[in-house]
């Protein structure tokens, strides 16, 4: 299991791993608006700070798997 841990770092790292890098940060970059959006307006109510950040927290989780359903690796 390492090993393919370990493998898939080096070929991410040489750029050999995503077939189309714009996509993917794209994608990422949009989950990451989506959390952060969520999480400083969900700051803003009166509730502890520990629910805004679960909820935006399970909210990307699951928004993640929709955004990178056409990801492609080489």
């Amino acid at each position: 299991m390492l090993k393919i841990g370990w493998f898939s770092a080096k070929l991410f790292f040489k750029g050999k791993l995503i077939r189309d890098p714009l996509y993917f940060t794209k994608q990422i970059l949009i989950a990451t608006a989506i959390s952060s959006l969520l999480l400083i307006l969900l700051a803003f109510t009166q509730l502890p700070l520990l629910l805004p950040v679960a909820i935006s927290s399970i909210l990307t989780g699951v928004a993640v798997p929709f955004l990178l359903k056409d990801f492609k690796t080489q």
